[in-house]
């Protein structure tokens, strides 16, 4: 076999061309000196801050604490009463039941005439079992209809004896044999130390992204220029190797390879018959009638009364109206006047209202002192002049 194929005597390895990478450009930093300065360094003014001073109001006056003798209205103004219990206004029972026993029959008992219930005949059949006098037979298709065959001969196949390897067992394992038993040293810890870093220095309003940023004018990005497509001279071919190298080869149908059929070729003929055709023959059925049971109540022949056995027997009676033992809903009516005297109108001392003096501008009797920071105004009772005798 030559080994060579038609992709490799027809392939034509053509010369590929690397495409132009474009090269950037080396960065050249700007001399001069950067401005740091910000709008905010510029603008800010620093201040010094202060501990804010506690406001806290001015200090009372603390009164003198002594007895006072005091009394409260409701103390000068209530007065215990001597209540009595009042008597109940509830009328006397006026009905008492019955003591002989009730002893009217109802409309029910008096018409209803008892009558005897026959039961009716039951259709069930009896569930007796009937025996037949015929002894058993313990024939079967089974029995009757087998053939035995002789069981065809099945060839033994010999057991393989087993025969032990030449060579020993070779039970070391990778563990065994690399495995030396060396005491290894504890994995020290790569963590590093904790150290709190603690500044006593005041705080300075630069950082390190402030001083260290420096701000680059960045030139306008260049525009590549896309070379324009200039199409080949010439036709082009639309023909391709294998349109132009191929032969076609008159080749045979490949016949299916199936393997060789194990079905058994009896001689005997084959037997159309089976159990079940032999012993269950076809019997010719009919359609059985439909089983009516026959009325055991008489129709009845005439025309219909329409009259129950209530109507015909029913007979009225008068009926009393049971007397109301509900008390009548008049009110009661006194001979007397209503008395609307109340211990509240006799014992009631009306009392002047009295102006607070908040609601003044400069309330009477009472002298302006001093205004603490919030704005609260702080005025003092004027004592009353004692006169000497």
């Amino acid at each position: 076999m030559e080994g060579i194929t038609t992709f490799k005597s027809d392939y034509r390895p053509y010369k590929i061309d690397k495409q132009p990478r474009h090269a950037p450009e080396e960065y050249k930093p700007k001399q001069g000196v950067i401005d740091l300065g910000t709008t905010y360094k510029r603008d800010f003014n620093s201040y010094k801050v202060h501990p804010v001073v506690i406001v806290r109001p001015l200090e009372r006056q603390q009164v003198k604490k002594g007895k006072l003798d005091t009394v409260p209205t409701y103390k000068d103004d209530y007065r215990a009463w001597d209540i009595q219990k009042s008597e109940l206004y509830k009328p006397q029972q006026t009905y008492y039941p019955p003591t002989v026993r009730f002893g009217n029959s109802t409309t029910f008992q008096d018409d209803y005439v008892p009558r005897e219930i026959k039961p009716r005949q039951s259709c069930k059949p009896s569930p007796a079992v009937k025996r037949s006098t015929i002894p058993f037979s313990g024939n079967t298709s089974h029995r009757l209809d087998y053939v035995p065959h002789r069981p065809e001969f099945k060839l033994a196949r010999p057991k393989d004896s087993y025969k032990p390897p030449d060579q020993p067992l070779e039970d070391l394992t990778t563990h065994r044999c690399d495995f030396q038993g060396l005491v290894g040293e504890t994995a020290k810890i790569c963590r590093p130390a904790h150290t709190r870093v603690a500044q006593d220095a005041p705080f300075e309003g630069s950082t390190e992204f402030r001083d260290s940023f420096q701000a680059w004018a960045l030139p306008a990005p260049q525009v590549q220029k896309v070379p324009e497509c200039v199409p080949p001279a010439g036709t082009m071919q639309l023909q391709s190797t294998s349109h132009l190298d191929y032969v076609p080869h008159q080749a045979t149908r490949v016949l299916p390879i199936r393997p060789a059929s194990r079905r058994r070729n009896h001689n005997f003929p084959f037997q159309g018959k089976s159990t079940t055709m032999q012993d269950f023959p076809a019997w010719e059925s009919c359609r059985q009638g439909l089983i009516k049971q026959e009325p055991q109540i008489p129709s009845p022949s005439g025309k219909f009364d329409g009259l129950s056995t209530f109507r015909s027997h029913y007979v009225p009676h008068e009926l009393i109206p049971t007397e109301s033992c509900k008390p009548a809903d008049a009110p009661l009516k006194r001979s007397l006047p209503f008395d609307d005297v109340t211990m509240y109108s006799l014992e009631y001392m009306p009392k002047k209202l009295e102006t607070c003096p908040a609601s003044y501008p400069s309330p009477p009797g009472y002298l302006f002192e001093t205004t603490d920071s919030r704005g609260h105004k702080f005025f003092r009772k004027i004592a009353p002049a004692v006169k000497a005798f």
